[in-house]
């Protein structure tokens, strides 16, 4: 339980509690007006201080500037043993502890300046995970239950945090993997089970953003389908087996390019050799065709044409006829020996080029045999590159192959390990029907204390994970959704209540009560006075004194005597902190 809220600042109120039933009470007097407001009294900073003593953050009161260097102070009893744990809004990040700490997990540092027992924050909240909740420092994975998530059903927050939302939530951002967890280690189930969705429930999300990163383009390796990806590597890998034969059966002559530059060398000669051939051969064609036309002048036809014509030829003109055909005689040997001459010449150019011809055309057929049997090393290169280049898109496609179907049988494998947590954890449900009974039994007590109604808390396994809901049949009621938090965290207190490492206490603001039937608040009131004593646990709640039912209680109840503080707004120093701002 929890003894008193100190502080070191003399303007501060000292709030004692004692067992069983307590209220804090902020009171309207005759001399406020009305600009004064119970707003800023302390009820919500009274929960904001103990939630800072036992190691959560500051809230937005503590974290002004005129609550600078205040130290707050929680007298707690904490496994059978009574202890005074102090905090510095200033240094947050250091816990005093007064008291027998020998038992404790994890063992205080003496401060040298103080002489003082001394924890950091997170230290601080591990022992009292173990103190209070019994949480196991085996605990592994990321998803366990935590101290200060649990302590938060037990001291829900002000409404600004979305601690009344519902039963289940404790705060508007709490992670759907948090409701679970510790709901379930509270309600005393499977909570590893809820831990083990979570991790289910990551390995899901990167799949679904591996699966968008590769449609958009972001990485390669998951892009297209099995089927086209093993179509692809069949080709690639044909084609690897063909340019290694080649490569395994390739030759490289150190003088292939000599060898190649020889054989063109050498066609290049064929060439001109042939090209002259034919030209010597039409030559040598019209030279034969020349020396067969060859004819001898005969004096005669001279002498019958002129006879023809009527004319006679002198003896001179006979004379100078005979000298000119010798002359016409001496030209025609002459010229008949000139193209003999040159007959036989081009004769025997054409056969020596042929000859040289015959003779490039077998050197240049061994050095083709050679190119062809052979070569170059700058062409062995290229092959081999272009090998590697196939090598390396084989095994490009075969990691996007093997990652596909890692892929694919990746999600295949989430689902049936989702198939079979489920059924697990509801196999696990069965099992501990006892504690699901017990919960929903004091549940539907509860509800049917204030409205006469049954009430029911379900707590189902499904596809993910566990689903709390409440529910109480007079949902027109006013304040009905407040009074199923306030059934569900009775539940809790009783449950834990019965265990040697408990809380023993639990905290209510009065925002919890707001817009509740008068009745119903009332019964609840009286319920929770009830539910303290009998399962020895306390019970603390703030209210506004115009929100008391007095007319609503029953007679023997006398609310009064449970005040242990009562705050005005008649006067500056009339909060709990002694000053306004």
């Amino acid at each position: 339980m929890i003894h008193s809220i100190k502080c070191d600042k003399p303007s501060f109120k000292t709030i004692h509690f004692k067992k069983g039933f307590n209220v804090i009470l902020a009171e309207r007097t005759k001399e406020s007006t009305k600009k004064d407001s119970r707003n800023g009294l302390g009820k919500s900073t009274l929960i904001e201080i103990i939630h800072f003593c036992l190691g959560g953050k500051k809230g937005e009161t503590l974290s002004k500037p005129q609550l600078e260097d205040w130290t707050f102070t929680i007298e707690i009893d904490l496994g059978g043993k009574k202890y005074s744990i102090s905090r510095n809004s200033a240094e947050p990040k250091n816990v005093f502890i007064e008291g027998d700490c020998s038992d404790w997990p994890i063992q205080p540092n003496i401060d040298k300046n103080t002489n003082r027992q001394i924890l950091s924050q997170n230290d601080w909240t591990r022992n009292l995970g173990v103190l209070m909740f019994d949480i196991q420092s085996t605990y592994e994975g990321k998803y366990h239950p935590t101290f200060r998530s649990m302590i938060s059903y037990f001291i829900r927050k002000n409404g600004q945090s979305g601690a009344f939302l519902n039963p289940f939530q404790q705060y508007k951002s709490q992670a759907e993997w948090d409701i679970q967890v510790n709901n379930t280690y509270l309600l005393g189930l499977g909570w590893q089970y809820a831990s083990k969705w979570q991790v289910l429930k990551d390995r899901e999300k990167v799949i679904s953003q591996i699966k968008q990163e590769a449609s958009s383009g972001f990485i390669s390796d998951l892009m297209g389908n099995i089927g086209e990806l093993d179509a692809h590597k069949i080709r690639l890998e044909a084609q690897a087996k063909q340019e290694k034969e080649q490569l395994d059966n390739f030759k490289v002559h150190p003088q292939y390019n000599q060898i190649e530059d020889d054989a063109n060398r050498l066609t290049k000669a064929i060439h001109l050799l042939v090209n002259n051939n034919i030209d010597d051969k039409r030559l040598l064609e019209y030279y034969e065709a020349s020396i067969k036309e060859e004819i001898d002048a005969k004096p005669e036809q001279v002498a019958k044409v002129y006879s023809e014509a009527g004319l006679v030829f002198s003896d001179s003109v006979t004379k100078k006829i005979d000298e000119v055909l010798n002359f016409h005689k001496k030209i025609v040997i002459n010229r008949k020996e000139f193209l003999s001459s040159e007959i036989d010449r081009l004769k025997q150019n054409i056969v020596r080029r042929e000859q040289e011809i015959q003779g490039h055309s077998t050197k240049r057929a061994e050095l083709m045999l050679t190119l062809r049997t052979h070569g170059a090393l700058q062409e062995y290169v290229h092959l081999q590159t272009n090998h590697q280049n196939i090598i390396s898109q084989l095994k490009d496609v075969s990691i996007k192959l093997e990652n596909l179907r890692k892929f694919e049988q990746g999600k295949s494998a989430l689902v049936i390990e989702h198939t079979l947590l489920q059924q697990s954890a509801a196999k696990d449900l069965g099992e501990r029907y006892a504690q699901k009974e017990e919960a929903i039994l004091a549940f539907n007590n509860y509800s049917l204390h204030l409205y006469k109604a049954p009430g029911t808390l379900s707590i189902n396994v499904e596809k993910k994970g566990y689903n709390f809901k409440v529910d109480i049949q007079r949902s027109g009621s006013h304040g009905v959704g407040n009074m199923k938090i306030f059934c569900y965290d009775l539940l809790l207190a009783k449950l834990w209540a019965k265990r040697k490492k408990t809380p023993m206490f639990l905290i209510h603001d009065s925002i919890l009560f707001a817009d509740v039937d008068e009745r119903q608040k009332a019964l609840a009131l009286q319920l929770a006075d009830s539910e303290a004593r009998k399962e020895e646990y306390q019970y603390i709640c703030t209210l506004n004194s115009d929100a008391v039912p007095h007319k609503e209680f029953d007679k023997e109840f006398d609310f009064d005597s449970f005040i242990v503080a009562t705050f005005t707004d008649a006067k500056e120093d009339g909060g709990l902190l002694g000053i306004r701002f």
